[in-house]
């Protein structure tokens, strides 16, 4: 269908509004410049004085100009080597903030019942802090490597892997609807970056929030200005 703008900012594609909430069982999210307001490991960069190649390394990652994310994750983590974790509390403490509407949206989606999932390509020191501030069910994220109160450099390897890439957030979302007993039709996904979309493709609703063209493009429903909340306009 050709795309429609609702109102401004959000733009429907792809599917037929409205939908209920209630229709779903289990919404999913990114975290980093979907959640939250950053992308914190170009933070961390900035402690160790290499936001800008790092930051380079990040956009050019979420257009999907670099396709291997685990070697792109792995690049830019091996140059936070050295930085203190005192850095990173000052990240989430000072610079780390909701995005606009988010928190009214995870609300009401959990008021409607629905499971609410964070899957993060970012790291555990971050996302154990907002899925306690939204009360998240349940999360995965990648965990950074920290001796003697410096960050090593590398990741800790996890039951699942080691790092939290496109294919992974797909089966992370996929097992927890099988756990769930419901079909992926009846999940929500929602995020910003070329890693979000293996995700989005096996939802049943997709959602972009301030996302990148080539994300924009493949929403069902892209959310380009305003607060996450807008969504409530078409899930009601």
């Amino acid at each position: 269908m050709t795309p429609k703008e609702i109102s401004p900012g959000l733009v429907v594609q792809h599917f037929a509004p409205p939908l209920a909430l209630t229709d779903f069982k289990l919404i999913a999210f990114d975290m980093d410049s979907t959640l939250i307001n950053i992308e914190c490991v170009d933070e961390i960069a900035a402690a160790a004085g290499l936001k800008a190649e790092v930051a380079a390394i990040t956009e050019a990652t979420m257009r999907g100009e670099i396709a291997d994310f685990k070697e792109s994750l792995r690049r830019r983590v091996a140059l936070l080597a050295g930085v203190p974790e005192s850095a990173l509390h000052q990240i989430a403490q000072h610079a780390m903030r909701l995005n606009p509407g988010v928190e009214n949206f995870v609300a009401a989606a959990r008021s409607a019942g629905l499971v609410t999932l964070l899957v993060s390509g970012g790291f555990t020191f971050f996302s154990d802090r907002v899925a306690r501030w939204l009360r998240i069910d349940r999360t995965r994220a990648n965990v950074l490597e920290i001796v003697d109160g410096r960050l090593t450099g590398r990741l800790v390897p996890q039951s699942w892997g080691d790092i939290c890439d496109g294919a992974e957030k797909r089966r992370t979302l996929l097992a927890a609807c099988a756990e769930l007993g419901i079909a992926p039709e009846r999940a929500i996904a929602v995020g910003d970056g070329a890693n979000d979309l293996p995700m989005m493709g096996a939802a049943g609703l997709s959602i972009a929030f301030h996302a990148k063209p080539a994300v924009r493009e493949k929403a069902m429903l892209a959310i380009n200005e305003g607060g996450m909340d807008l969504a409530l306009q078409i899930l009601r």
